[in-house]
């Protein structure tokens, strides 16, 4: 056969040639981490995924794709991800100017003197995954709320890892169970299931697995119950410098709540983000005059002075030299400059999931496994592994949700399974799982807005482990497993 608008014959790919570019990532990302530790998120990593494009795209043209239809898929790659890199880059401007206006020192501020270490952990999920069911959203969740709250973590001397761990399983929570989050909407769509029944299907996984992340958390949050007194006068002195730099009020809350009522609004997250940074910068000038005095080394603070304050905070970030290494970590950081390395690998990561995707190699690997899972668990377990791996090598959520939904569809539907039983194991196993893989573009966000590399937060996702786990035993067991009458569809165009 010959693709349309080519005069070259197309041959489908062969099993070797699936399996080629994953050994190849395989060999490349274990070479990095290998060389260069938790720093080959700072450019190994991201050449490993190009070179591992260049082999996809080898194995394209070796079985008659024109060089033109490579870069049509990559430009397709790069459209899906355009609007993750411009929330990137508005999360980068606001946590610069949230800093800069007092925000953020307000958030940790506050919260050391109400949030306890022996019950931190559990306090961090409770409150992301809130936010998170009331605004949709775990990425905004993560990048406002979660950095104050692994700030507090630093100052009250409990683990940052820990906390990036609550702050994401909270987060997720909140993010699958909240009708305004477009991943649970999407879910819902691809499985061909009206979203109320969804959600609360998906409840069925998602109490237990926080249930069960909230007693972890409790668990290694009792360890931390004498830091409290051991702490008390370096904290103290930690907040005197806060209230020393900043003048500490409850107005410099208002970018958060304006960022709360956007996204309740469901304004587009970028646009949201973006505007409550602004709307930080322009307030601060007027709170914090010292701040942004010293911030640009001016002797007085005139509008000028104040642009260039806020321009340069969401460019570059915010810096302070207070002399106290905690308070100095906390304040100097954001800018859009930061979240680049991020950027890069998302790129590199999605343009190789769509390689994979539109030439074959992850359909040739995965239909000949259907037909080996015989009973409802053995699916479950390939579905499940299938969303985890598309996480792994594709690197997005989108495409670790959207494609298994879509090829797995017509099965569930043969096998008498309701298709609910389907949004829910993709969402269990494709979104969620999503921020534990370094190279994804939900693991390089967390990791570059809550400062906590991947592989040290990671085994600390309680709630994201256990969730796709809880979903795979119910396929095994049967329980809160819908059932309905076989239907046999031609959905061919869909797998």
């Amino acid at each position: 056969m010959s693709k349309p608008g080519t005069d070259r014959p197309i041959r489908a790919p062969s099993l070797v040639d699936a399996l080629i570019p994953l050994v190849t990532l395989t060999v490349l990302i274990a070479a990095a981490l290998a060389l260069f530790g938790l720093n080959a998120l700072d450019g190994p990593i991201q050449t490993a995924l190009i070179l591992c494009c260049m082999v996809a795209a080898l194995i394209a043209l070796k079985n008659g794709y024109t060089w033109g239809a490579v870069q049509k898929a990559g430009q397709g790659a790069l459209a899906s991800v355009t609007s993750a890199i411009f929330i990137l880059l508005a999360v980068g401007a606001l946590i610069g100017t949230w800093n800069l206006s007092g925000t953020i020192p307000t958030l940790v501020y506050y919260g050391i003197q109400v949030l306890a270490p022996g019950w931190y952990y559990v306090a961090t999920a409770l409150i992301c995954g809130v936010i998170a069911l009331s605004i949709g959203s775990s990425w905004t969740t993560a990048g406002t709320i979660g950095v104050g709250l692994v700030g507090i973590a630093n100052m009250l001397e409990v683990s940052p890892a820990i906390t990036a761990g609550a702050v994401i399983s909270g987060a997720y929570l909140g993010d699958k169970l909240s009708p305004l989050s477009e991943t649970t909407i999407l879910a819902a769509q691809m499985a061909r299931v009206d979203l109320p029944t969804h959600i609360r299907t998906m409840a069925w996984t998602s109490v237990p697995a926080f249930l069960i992340a909230a007693v972890l958390f409790g668990l290694l949050g009792l360890g931390r119950v004498d830091v409290q007194g051991q702490s008390e006068l370096q904290t103290a002195v930690e907040l005197e410098a806060l209230n020393g730099i900043y003048r500490i009020s409850a107005w410099n809350l208002l970018p958060l709540a304006l960022l709360a009522f956007l996204s309740i609004r469901k304004v587009p997250a970028s646009l949201a983000l973006m505007t409550s940074a602004m709307f930080a910068g322009v307030l601060g000038a007027f709170l914090q005059p010292d701040v942004y005095r010293g911030f640009v080394d001016s002797a007085q603070m005139g509008p000028v002075e104040a642009i260039k304050s806020i321009w340069q905070a969401m460019a570059t970030g915010f810096t302070m030299d207070s002399g106290i290494a905690d308070v100095d970590s906390l304040l100097s950081r954001g800018g859009m400059d930061s979240m680049l390395f991020t950027v890069w690998l998302i790129i590199g990561a999605v343009t190789f999931g769509a390689l994979l995707d539109e030439f074959g190699l992850i359909n040739r690997l995965v239909s000949p496994a259907i037909s080996h899972a015989r009973s409802t668990g053995q699916l479950f377990l390939l579905v499940c592994a299938s969303c985890i791996g598309l996480n792994v090598v594709a690197g997005d959520q989108y495409i670790a949700l959207v494609l298994p939904t879509r090829i797995y569809r017509a099965e569930f539907a043969k096998r008498g399974l309701a298709p609910q039983n389907l949004s829910r194991l993709a969402a269990d196993s494709g979104t969620v799982t999503s921020p534990l893989v370094p190279w994804n573009s939900c693991g390089a966000f967390m990791s570059a807005v809550l400062g906590v590399s991947t592989l040290l937060y990671l085994p600390f996702c309680f709630f994201n482990i256990a969730s796709p786990l809880l979903s795979v035993l119910y396929g095994f067991t049967g329980f809160r497993i819908v059932r309905t009458e076989p239907i046999v569809s031609s959905e061919s165009s869909d797998q």
